[in-house]
């Protein structure tokens, strides 16, 4: 009788890990559209005038350029 319980027991905590994982999973896939995201290539292009490859000048027109296709 109380090997029965004690598998009982352990199903339960194992589908209650399970639960937990799923519910886990819902949260971060309805959270992650609500996250600011940063354009990519205006990523990019503020490492490269960070790193000095491009100038102010040259930054400053690709960054409009990058904000005018949007």
């Amino acid at each position: 009788m109380s090997m029965m319980s004690g598998n009982m027991l352990l199903n339960m905590i194992i589908w209650i890990i399970i639960l937990g994982f799923l519910i886990y999973g819902v949260v971060l896939l309805l959270s992650k559209p609500f996250e600011k995201k940063e354009d990519s290539s205006l990523q990019i292009l503020k490492e490269r005038f960070a790193k000095g490859e491009i100038d102010e000048q040259e930054y400053k027109d690709k960054k409009a350029s990058l904000e005018n296709k949007r």
